[in-house]
């Protein structure tokens, strides 16, 4: 159905908002509606025909929970299932936005919003049917990385909120465990957003001294100090126009981080050796393998700055968490490195594809792309093997370190059934005695946890 022709009711307990959107989209749908109060919302589908319906998340703000929104969702399905629902969410909700595409949501838009590109989501919405399936390539991958592939929902999820919060100014923080692929989802974001043409600069804030933090991140002016020959701009100035990623933020001294606040809320640098201020126009993205439950302690680091970079969070599950993405990653990297070596892509035996599977990967897709490397490299024969997966002894943690990081009971399951198996080699009838637990058991387990 076209926009022009549609009949849109527009929920949303801000008056601004409703104003706003009431002239933006009188001239582009047939009909419109406005209501502050969702309470109203079953007698107003019961008196008129909607064709789309514009619904925020957050009515109650002492609540601010996005609940209140889901409600009224699941009650619109119940009365009107076939009318399409766009929710209205801030950048703090976009968890509880992908909630809502579970729930029967055709899409959602992230306030504020550039009204172009509301008009395109509403359009796209009016035409789908069910939930689209959610689908993000990224850019060719080079011969040392991997493209960001995934098909397990947690990844999905991935790609949904970076196709959201990429084309935004929104500062993000990318929370991972080391290896799991933080630096491509800032490109994949970079890429993605109005600022694509120009710079993305990366620093591993975490390597730089106290002596080398302003310099490198802010410049400096020439004789600033000894080794300072020429003048120098720094890494913002490098990133004006696009977007600078801060990788491993979570290392910086207090210190450093006063100065890095600053800098953030002043939008300008001030090179070492003057006293003149320089603005900037950076987007910029953060990340860190420190849990941000650690990150937000005070001795460790400054609330305010956590704020400050922390718009949007997207972390990114551990490979372990995965499932079936532990095969396509190891498919796409034989591949990769089949064509790098100048061999034949080789086929995975099933004991092999089972050691893949069977395995925890405390150095996520880092460990799996190092392990088909060498893999690729050593084998003799066109078929790989359980023995030709060869894992860093550098990544091995003992079972109990790992099981005792591990407070989740599911997780703990999974990772037991896990050692188990390879203790066994494999053999469910040997893993499903030690384990007490029948063979039927073991095989329902496996299917739950992807094994």
């Amino acid at each position: 159905m076209q926009l022009k022709k549609a009949s849109v009711l527009v929920v949303d307990d801000d008056a601004d908002v409703l104003t706003a959107v009431r002239l933006l989209l009188r001239p582009h749908v047939g009909d419109i509606v406005v209501e502050k109060n969702p309470e109203t919302l079953p007698a107003l589908l019961r008196q008129q025909s909607f064709d789309l319906i514009l619904l925020d998340m957050n009515f109650k703000s002492a609540l601010n929970t996005g609940n209140e929104g889901l409600y009224w969702l699941r009650k619109i399905k119940e009365l009107k299932p076939e009318v399409a629902v766009v929710m209205i969410t801030a950048y703090g909700d976009i968890d509880l936005a992908i909630r809502s595409l579970k729930e029967g949501a055709a899409d959602f838009v992230v306030k504020p919003w550039h009204n172009e590109k509301l008009l395109a989501i509403l359009t796209d919405a009016l035409g789908k049917k069910g939930r689209p399936e959610i689908s993000l390539p990224i850019g060719p991958a080079d011969i040392l990385g991997a493209e960001l592939l995934g098909e397990s929902e947690a990844m999905q999820d991935i790609f949904l909120k970076i196709k959201k919060v990429a084309p935004t100014d929104a500062n993000i923080l990318i929370l991972g465990e080391n290896g799991t692929g933080k630096e491509l989802v800032a490109k994949a974001i970079h890429e993605y957003s109005l600022r694509a043409a120009k710079p993305f600069v990366k620093v591993d804030v975490g390597a730089l001294t106290e002596s080398l933090f302003e310099s490198e991140l802010f410049g400096h002016k020439k004789g600033a100090f000894t080794d300072a020959r020429e003048d120098r701009p720094g890494r913002f100035e490098a990133a004006t126009g696009g977007t600078i990623f801060l990788d491993e933020i979570g290392n910086i001294s207090l210190h450093q981080q006063a100065k890095l606040l600053s800098v953030l809320q002043n939008r300008q640098v001030i090179r070492l050796g003057t006293n003149e201020p320089i603005p900037i126009d950076v987007r910029l993205l953060c990340a860190t393998n420190v849990p941000l439950a650690q990150l937000a302690n005070e001795s460790r680091f400054r609330k305010d700055l956590i704020y400050r970079i922390n718009t949007v969070e997207i972390t990114i599950p551990p490979l372990r968490k995965r499932g079936k993405d532990i095969l396509l990653l190891a498919h796409h990297f034989a591949a990769v490195y089949a064509d790098k070596y100048l061999k034949p892509v080789p086929e995975l035996s099933k004991a092999a594809l089972d050691k893949l599977q069977q395995y925890h990967y405390p150095g996520n897709v880092r460990e799996l792309q190092y392990a088909m490397e060498r893999a690729v490299i050593m084998a003799d024969g066109p078929v790989l093997g359980p023995d030709d997966i060869l894992f860093s002894p550098i990544e091995a943690a003992p079972v109990e370190e790992k099981l005792a990081e591990e407070s989740n009971l599911e997780e703990l399951e999974r990772v037991t059934i896990n050692r188990v198996l390879q203790k066994h080699g494999g053999n469910l009838t040997r893993a499903s005695k030690e384990l007490g637990i029948t063979r039927t058991a073991l095989y329902r387990r496996l299917g739950k946890y992807g094994l």
